[in-house]
């Protein structure tokens, strides 16, 4: 695509939603090239002055990436985050999962006008924490995956939702240290609810589990997608014909009140056919359907799986890489677990890259999203798209299933991530438990075993 997009198409671009790293706007205007597009545009910090616009890789991370020479050679970070999604995620989690888009040139002052028309949709939070990185000269161009094709069946409504699934397993690094052992049976998410209640993020603990989600049984997965529906938070959205209809673009909505769940249920039947006060339960059955025909939950399992050290081993492999003393065995000291991170630090370098390597893949996909949309189908169904059928309604369905906000995570973030991991780990052990003894809401059964 050749067009610039200038600072008179900005009205064209409302607010969709945003991650750490980019923000992201949906096309509303007559463009027939653009219709059905959403454009992610790259963040940065406000706090950090370090950051450098635009940057391409350091040296290290450069190493890090060198099988992957078109990631290696891009000139800017954003192109490269638009390389890393057609040569790294794609293979892994399949092209059909993947839109990698393409890359168009937008002037800085679309940039500036864009921020400013968004700036009131944006929650207050996220407007201090970073800004549209107005140096930058492209955007990522990819499919809105809320909706269906434009021109395709325009007169059949669709419906999406989308997941962040989150891990879907437990680590058994031997690597993991015996004071930090309740990973091993407590989900990182379940843990995670408990520090960000503490510290007024959520105003509710989800009763999700991830492992639910990820087990392939019908019923856990529909107690996984009821809690989700239950508590939103940032992990599940519902978008009717592309408009955002259950959830909040900025993540807070930690409850679906009793008037949102009778809207869900008023809006699904043109897709739903069933009593009412059925439909959303049978709109989870048909995610949980599309879930296990497609399996892209296994998929992405296996990505998230190459994790197999834990931060508690890659941090050290990190250090290795980066040729700096190791803060963690500083802190540490010569406990029992000396002998095992020594180890570590007498890994070649080529066996410390993979083990990072495999680790920031793993991160891209543990904190991705999974978009579902859905449309019934008719006589006229156009076959390139694959279908599921509805047993509890005897419909069939139209859907598309994909992978979005697949970020390239930081080489730099490293030491980021081992001291979040520790917070949320000695948050859950030492504080958590004595909190919750009076059995505040939101606290009941936080201890629980989720195995």
């Amino acid at each position: 695509m050749d067009q610039v997009l200038e600072e008179r198409d900005a009205a064209d671009w409302v607010y969709r939603g945003e991650g750490a790293a980019n923000i992201v706007v949906a096309y509303t205007g007559s463009s027939p090239a653009l219709a059905g597009k959403v454009l992610r545009i790259q963040k940065v910090p406000e706090k950090e002055s370090n950051f450098i616009h635009g940057s391409a890789f350091s040296a290290n991370e450069r190493l890090l990436w060198k099988d992957h020479k078109e990631l290696v050679l891009s000139p800017t970070r954003d192109m490269a985050a638009q390389l890393y999604l057609e040569h790294v995620m794609s293979p892994l989690l399949g092209s059909k999962h993947v839109d990698a888009g393409i890359q168009v040139l937008v002037s800085q002052e679309f940039l500036e006008a864009v921020e400013e028309n968004i700036n009131g949709r944006r929650p207050v939070w996220r407007i201090n924490a970073a800004k549209v990185n107005r140096d930058c000269k492209h955007a990522l161009l990819l499919s809105d995956h809320s909706c269906f094709p434009r021109g395709i069946m325009n007169d059949e409504p669709c419906i999406s939702i989308e997941i962040k699934p989150k891990c879907g397993f437990l680590p058994s690094s031997r690597y993991i240290a015996k004071r930090n052992a309740i990973k091993r049976s407590i989900t990182r998410f379940k843990m995670h609810q408990a520090l960000k209640f503490h510290d007024k993020e959520v105003s509710k603990i989800s009763d999700y589990d991830p492992l639910d989600l990820f087990s392939g049984s019908k019923d856990r997965m529909y107690k996984a997608l009821k809690a989700l529906y239950d508590t939103p938070q940032n992990n599940f959205r519902v978008f009717m014909d592309g408009s955002l209809i259950l959830g909040d673009l900025g993540g807070s909505a930690d409850s679906t009140t009793r008037v949102i769940g009778e809207n869900l249920e008023d809006v699904l039947k043109s897709i739903i056919q069933a009593d009412d006060g059925l439909r959303t339960r049978r709109f989870l059955e048909l995610i949980i359907e599309a879930v296990r025909k497609s399996g892209v939950l296994d998929r992405l399992l296996d990505v998230q799986k190459l994790d197999t050290y834990n931060i508690e081993g890659a941090i050290h492999a990190y250090y290795n890489i980066v040729s700096r003393p190791c803060i963690v065995c500083k802190e540490l000291g010569e406990d029992g677990w000396f002998h095992k991170r020594n180890s570590l630090h007498s890994l070649s370098l080529e066996e410390s890259l993979k083990i990072v390597k495999d680790f920031l893949i793993s991160a891209t996909v543990k904190d991705c999203s999974l978009m579902i949309c859905f449309r019934p189908r008719g006589a006229a169904s156009d076959s390139s798209f694959s279908s599921v059928h509805l047993e509890s309604t005897g419909q069939f369905f139209d859907y598309k299933a994909f992978f979005i906000d697949l970020d390239l995570k930081p080489l730099d973030k490293m030491e980021h991530y081992y001291k979040l991991d520790q917070k949320i780990v000695r948050w859950y052990t030492q504080i958590a438990r004595d909190e919750c003894s009076d059995k505040r809401d939101g606290c009941i059964e936080l201890y629980s075993n989720t195995n």
